[in-house]
């Protein structure tokens, strides 16, 4: 295995901890203030390969602490869920396939399943798939988007490989997650249709129980470090 490659190779949940050591030091040294703190700490949990982990640390002095090598293996997060993809890939359902928004909207959130197609009609209206918690009729998912005067925002969860195919008149198919790689047993989302002057959005985010378990992790993170400073106070 080549150095070359290694920015680009998938990191493990003990390389995200080990990132999350060094910000804390940092924090408690002074280096990085509270604000600088939560917006790194989101950043290395949703970080997916080794070259985005080390740009949160770059300009931190990280050299100085002891070597320790990269996990080359994914390890099973600790007290967070994993994603068991092949659990929500159901092959024998049909799922949902059509959502029509008229001077209106539609919206599909929470558990559902997308079926292996979905068409979305929107006349000066809209419609949100939220995919984060949707089980899918097949690994590869089709969704049309036909839309005038209006659009649809898709959001997707970290893993899912989002390809967009559509065309903008005068409107737009935002492309910013198209082509990212996906993980391994992750079902793949094909975006594709016309926008007249409207738009189609593919936005990712992760499952709200992972956000409401960061959110946690971090206010309480929050605190141990106040109570740190408040005893290192006492002792000087």
């Amino acid at each position: 295995m080549t150095d070359e490659r290694l920015p680009q190779l998938r990191a493990s949940d003990a390389d995200r901890d080990r990132v999350v050591e060094i910000l804390r030091d940092a924090l408690a040294e002074g280096r990085l203030d509270m604000a600088e703190f939560d917006e790194r700490f989101d950043a290395t949990h949703q970080a997916r390969t080794y070259g985005e982990l080390e740009k949160i640390t770059a300009d931190l002095p990280v050299a100085a602490q002891p070597a320790q090598p990269l996990s080359l293996r994914k390890e099973p997060a600790s007290g967070g869920a994993v994603t068991v993809w092949s659990e929500r890939i159901r092959e024998d359902a049909k799922g949902s396939t059509t959502g029509i928004a008229v001077m209106g909207g539609f919206e599909r959130k929470g558990r559902w399943t997308i079926g292996r197609r979905f068409t979305a009609l929107c006349l000066m209206g809209g419609g949100e798939l939220d995919l984060r918690e949707a089980d899918f009729a097949g690994s590869e998912v089709h969704i049309d988007v036909f839309a005038v005067m209006g659009g649809v925002n898709v959001i997707v969860p970290p893993g899912v490989e989002v390809e967009m195919r559509g065309l903008g008149i005068m409107g737009g198919f935002d492309s910013e997650e198209d082509g990212i790689p996906g993980h391994p047993g992750a079902p793949r989302v094909i975006v594709s249709g016309v926008a007249l002057m409207g738009g189609v959005g593919v936005e990712r985010k992760l499952p709200k129980d992972e956000e409401r378990r960061l959110k946690a992790e971090r206010k309480e993170e929050r605190r141990r470090l106040k109570e740190e400073r408040r005893g290192r106070r006492e002792l000087d």
